[in-house]
């Protein structure tokens, strides 16, 4: 994906048309594009080399944008991290990948003197919105830049991105995707949806993670508007959709759930819509279906993928009254279920999924043992449990970690979930197994009320009841305000199984 020419020519088609929306403030695409260029011309001069690493350390703010184009531009690689690491986690990366380079927001918590000093291998520091002892400023290298630059042609197979991924596993890992890679999302987004230059979305995922990057990867191949949120603030997001009459976005199932919380919720206009997405978790089809009822026209779409496979890799398709399902694979992507000797199950058989194409990452950075484990006989092995329909449509039921065996009768965290989240009185919902001496195992749910509900446990038994069978009702119930969730949205059962 050569990132240069994609800028030159969206400067030139759309030059007026805003790109990124923040804060109300437009960037058109010719602005994209010059500030982009000047930079890395501005970073170029400051000694990196192509295929050198430089890390970025921000919130979502335009400045992310220009830092991840320029990157690619001059053929660096690019490392994203996420603005909540701590100190200790942000050296730790910058050690392992190695990062020559790092535009970065800091904190009061992180001192600059310390991080260069653990990070031998850090020689730039660019200090982002305000200036910084020891450290290049942003604004001074946009200036100085000059957008007027020839740039070479990179290799496909020269690594555009490592992304630090913990998933839902613990201990983060390099993820390695390649500049063909980039742009398998958009590539999946046209065979699965009809985006174009008339849409306008909106991005309240971080650019830290994959979900968040291809908001920006849509922008620049179709030419659509963004309007860029900082951090998600679900009222917040609902008045850009209203505001901006944004006509798609896609986000993980939490947010779903937050925005069906809110008082103002049914008050808003969502008719500008024309599909929306949900992706990154298990998730409660009938928390979607009431959602899509207030936008009835829009296409309410499921789908599947991880970083590693450079997702969309699986989507419903238009009109499929299949949510519970995550649809079908790209015609490009080969998708099976293999059982516990990577032997092929057959249809309606659970087993884990399993991925071989293109856009499946080479592996991950500087971890050879990792990537024997997950890439075997070419088939990457993603943790994830599913099935497929005799029609060839995928139904994810749960990650590895999320099988819980209750005296030898096996139970799937997700589907626990799906139905607590029935009760009317339920916001929110996550189980996990514990131990217990008579079984080795059982469920223990952690349940977040809609604001103003009563639910006791007694009550809560009774009704799953009528929809589980006993092995699969939590033994455990716990009630809390809010329930932990990681920078995607995801609720972060890895603190809750540490509890």
């Amino acid at each position: 994906m050569n990132i240069a020419k994609i800028l030159e020519e969206k400067a030139l088609k759309f030059a007026q048309k805003p790109a990124i929306i923040f804060r109300d403030q437009p960037i058109n695409f010719l602005e994209l594009k010059s500030k982009t260029f000047a930079l890395a011309a501005s970073l170029k001069k400051t000694g990196l080399k192509r295929g050198e690493k430089i890390a970025l350390y921000l919130p979502n703010w335009p400045e992310y944008v220009f830092s991840y184009l320029a990157g690619w531009v001059l053929g660096l690689t690019v490392v994203p991290l996420d603005f909540m690491l701590t100190e200790e986690e942000l050296a730790s990366c910058l050690k392992h990948s190695e990062a020559k380079a790092l535009i970065a927001k800091f904190k009061a918590t992180i001192p600059l003197e310390k991080l260069k000093a653990d990070c031998p291998d850090l020689k730039q520091v660019i200090s982002c919105q305000e200036k910084v002892p020891g450290a290049l400023f942003f604004n001074d290298l946009l200036g100085q830049g000059t957008d007027k630059q020839s740039w070479e042609e990179i290799d496909d197979k020269e690594y555009a991105i490592i992304f630090y991924t913990s998933g839902t596993t613990g201990a983060p890992k390099g993820v390695l995707i390649n500049y063909k890679q980039l742009g398998a999302p958009p590539k999946s987004m046209e065979f699965f949806v009809d985006l174009n230059e008339k849409d306008i979305t909106v991005c309240a995922l971080p650019f830290s993670h994959l979900g968040g990057l291809i908001y920006l990867q849509n922008c620049i191949f179709y030419g659509l508007t963004v309007v860029l949120m900082e951090r998600f603030i679900p009222l917040e997001f609902l008045k850009n959709v209203e505001k901006y009459k944004i006509t798609c976005f896609w986000i993980v199932p939490s947010m779903y759930y937050a925005f069906l919380q809110l008082k103002e919720f049914e008050t808003f206009d969502l008719s500008s819509l024309r599909w929306i997405v949900t992706f990154g978790a298990s998730n409660s089809p009938d928390a979607l279906r009431r959602f899509h009822q207030f936008c009835p026209k829009a296409h309410l779409l499921n789908g599947w993928g991880m970083t590693e496979t450079n997702a969309p890799t699986v989507v419903l398709p238009f009109g499929s009254d299949k949510i519970e399902s995550v649809g079908r694979p790209l015609p490009w992507v080969e998708v099976n279920i293999f059982d516990d000797k990577d032997q092929f199950l057959p249809p309606e058989k659970v087993g884990e999924v399993v991925v071989k194409s293109w856009v499946v990452t080479d592996g991950y950075y500087k971890d050879q043992e990792l990537t024997a484990q997950t890439i075997r006989n070419g088939w990457f092995h993603t943790g994830d449990l599913g099935k497929f329909d005799a029609e060839g449509n995928l139904y994810i039921v749960g990650r590895k970690k999320e099988m819980i065996k209750v005296g030898g009768e096996i139970v799937f965290e997700p589907e626990v979930e799906g139905v607590i989240h029935k009760h009317p009185d339920v916001a929110e919902a996550a189980v996990i197994g514990v131990q217990d001496k008579l079984r080795g195992e059982v469920p223990k749910a952690y349940i977040v009320l809609k604001e103003g509900k009563r639910l006791n446990e007694e009550d809560l038994r009774f009704f799953l009841r009528q929809h589980l069978a006993h092995f699969k009702i939590p033994h455990y119930f716990e009630f809390f305000a809010t329930l932990p969730k990681n920078r995607t949205g995801k609720i972060d059962k890895e603190l809750l199984r540490k509890k």
